[in-house]
């Protein structure tokens, strides 16, 4: 009997030992998944042929022709009425742009540049002897500034997960037209 008995105490060990390395591994996995979940997601629905920005509102709409594919609130820069003049003004663009480039590692999660300053940006501030700035961009939010309202320096900020799909959804060469 004694024989038998560790038999199957022997067995059982196994069992739960086989057990618990499965539900050890399956956690482990889990976390692991977790770990490396990326911040680049896949798009398969409908072009976005431009993005519209409504500085007053605080709105951008991602469009396909004249339907709004999403909405996103957002932050502006620390002086966000009336248009960029100057570099430093604290002010966000006004007018029509292009998304021109896009940077995976942005210090601010994910980011997409747009085209400011073009030539007429460049021209007014070369008439008031000042520099018309640049690297404006739509971009994600540290964790320290969420709900911080107009922080930026003129960029458009929304959350990092907003900026996961807008990163995935807009194509470099897009129009993007910001309304005051």
């Amino acid at each position: 009997m004694h024989g038998l008995e560790r038999r199957q105490t022997g067995q059982a060990t196994v069992m739960i030992s086989r057990r618990t390395l499965l539900v050890g591994g399956a956690a482990l996995a889990g976390l692991a998944g977790c770990a490396t979940q990326s911040k680049f997601r896949n798009y398969q629905g409908p072009q976005v042929t431009s993005i519209q920005v409504f500085k007053s509102r605080r709105k951008m709409y991602l469009m396909h022709g004249d339907k709004a594919l999403r909405t996103f609130d957002f932050e502006l820069g620390g002086d966000p009425v009336g248009a960029k003049m100057y570099e430093g003004d604290g002010k966000t663009p006004e007018g029509a742009y292009m998304i021109n480039r896009r940077n995976p590692n942005s210090s601010y999660y994910l980011s997409i540049g747009i085209s400011y300053p073009n030539e007429a940006d460049v021209a007014r501030a070369t008439a008031m002897g000042l520099r018309p700035g640049g690297d404006i961009f739509i971009h994600g939010t540290p964790r320290e500034m969420r709900r911080a309202q107009d922080w930026t320096a003129g960029c458009i900020a929304v959350t990092n997960r907003e900026m996961e799909d807008i990163y995935a959804m807009v194509r470099d060469n897009t129009p993007i037209y910001i309304f005051p």
